[in-house]
């Protein structure tokens, strides 16, 4: 069930219709909510039926166990069980393929048919589940005792497909909390980011892809190298209004239910270097990355700081992996992770000084960065390293034309643009204009949003990106 569908509004509107009456009762609330989750991964196989709820349930143990044990060996031994169940997961029904793949070229052998792969959504369940294994292992919280409210929680489908990845810690003692209510206020922020994710989606991020995006990498020797460039930032902006509009649909989607999930993007192309970028981009996996990764590799107290630069390039290649498995994924990767214990590397060595005030010298750092990050989503984008070549060697041509550049492409991307770099003040102002307003009103605008989406953008409702890694 793609969020951006019909089908998925109907969903969710019954949800709405079902969990209120029945949220005043913890257990009756909690039960709408799990119906919802497992109907929502039934809805892509029902395979999922039984390997969710098999987790959820011994990781639900271990947590118990995590919380009552005392010995270090015994929680060792818990919490490890969880990693190689959740990483197994990962493994088995995932990167299987990637594996055989890489076997066969070692080893010349014809890798063996794989058909076990529900990679969709898996690589965020296992990480949203490991949350609560592993905070419990670091005494960062108590156990969840209701076997109902775990396995609601490391489920939530809002977050199914693509996060943000909400610590099931936090989300928990939302989910038990009685006598909720939702106000005017929320429901009007809640329509505000559903219809936000909508615009997002549908007219700018599905228009580019099916406009310039897909051509321009499908068939790079049909580009001069200004088009080309120009499809790769429309790439950008493409990933970046496709993975942050649903984003904004999972957040209304949870908000309409009195829930609050964490913030995923902060306009991460304005980012004054790299290390400010994954503070914005994709802010929940950074996260993850960052407290469950990075702390966890061996060397970072040493007094040698290579272990703090390759720990950096490990984290993000394992991140890049974790995207999706082929190498292009672990070359972009490698390139963030490198990029990363150099500016890191160059900080360190000036004594970690602040960023300048200047606007000219920061307006050049945000232009450098926002440029490499460019370049590094070939890779991301890119089918092949062949792909990729061919990409940026179309780009460096230098040949110069624009007529496969049309004038509502343009309208389309200079939109993008002005919405990522405008101050965020506008978009505050926008969000309390929209909940002031009456409900009525709010009805209508997004009425107009579906008819200006039939008339401009792309018919049908085409899978967001993120939901493939």
């Amino acid at each position: 069930m793609v969020l951006s569908s019909s089908v998925y509004f109907v969903f969710l509107v019954g949800i709405f219709l079902l969990y209120w009456p029945l949220s005043r009762w913890r257990a009756g609330g909690l039960g709408v909510l799990l119906f919802a989750n497992y109907f929502f991964y039934a809805k892509w196989d029902l395979f999922y039926l039984i390997l969710i709820p098999s987790a959820s349930f011994i990781d639900y143990w271990i947590g118990l166990g995590l919380g009552a044990a005392k010995r270090p060996w015994t929680r060792r031994l818990l919490v490890s069980c969880s990693l190689l169940m959740n990483l197994g997961i990962l493994a088995t029904f995932k990167y299987m393929p990637f594996f055989l793949a890489a076997w066969s070229g070692v080893t010349g052998h014809k890798a063996p048919d794989w058909h076990w792969t529900f990679a969709l959504g898996i690589s965020f369940y296992c990480f949203q589940s490991l949350t609560y294994t592993i905070d419990l292992y670091r005494n960062d919280g108590k156990p969840v005792r209701s076997l109902l409210t775990h396995m609601t929680a490391v489920s939530f489908f809002p977050t199914t497909l693509s996060g943000p990845i909400t610590r099931v810690l936090a989300l928990a003692p939302q989910l038990e909390k009685t006598g909720k209510t939702l106000t005017t206020e929320e429901s009007g922020r809640a329509l505000f980011r559903i219809a936000l994710g909508v615009f997002k989606k549908f007219l700018i991020a599905d228009y580019l892809a099916e406009n310039l995006v897909n051509r321009v990498f499908d068939t790079p020797g049909l580009y001069t190298g200004m088009e080309t460039f120009i499809g790769v930032w429309a790439y950008a902006f493409q990933l970046y209004y496709d993975f942050s509009g649903y984003t904004d649909l999972a957040i209304g989607s949870a908000l309409l239910l009195g829930i609050k999930l964490p913030e995923n993007f902060n306009r991460p192309y304005t980012a004054l270097n790299i290390s400010d970028f994954w503070r914005r981009w994709h802010i929940s996996l950074s996260n993850w990355l960052r407290d469950y990764l990075y702390f966890s590799l061996p060397g970072l107290r040493s007094k040698w700081k290579i272990f703090t630069y390759v720990n950096l390039t490990l984290t993000m290649v394992l991140g890049g992996l974790w995207h999706g498995a082929g190498w292009t994924f672990v070359a972009w990767g490698l390139l963030h992770g490198v990029a990363l214990a150099a500016h890191h590397g160059f900080r360190s060595a000036r004594g970690n000084p602040r960023p300048s005030n200047n606007r000219w010298i920061r307006a050049f750092s945000t232009f450098l960065t926002a440029n490499y990050v460019v370049f590094c989503w070939v890779f991301f984008r890119a089918s092949s390293f062949q792909n990729a070549r061919d990409v940026l060697g179309r780009i460096a041509s230098l040949t110069v034309s624009f007529a496969n550049i049309s004038t509502a492409l343009c309208a389309v991307l200079a939109v993008a643009a002005v919405a990522h770099f405008s101050p965020k003040k506008w978009y505050d102002f926008s969000l309390r204009q929209f909940v002031r307003v009456p409900f009525y009103a709010q009805a209508a605008m997004l009425a107009l949003l579906v008819l200006a989406i039939e008339y401009i953008a792309v018919t049908g409702a085409a899978p967001f990106l993120y939901t493939k890694f």
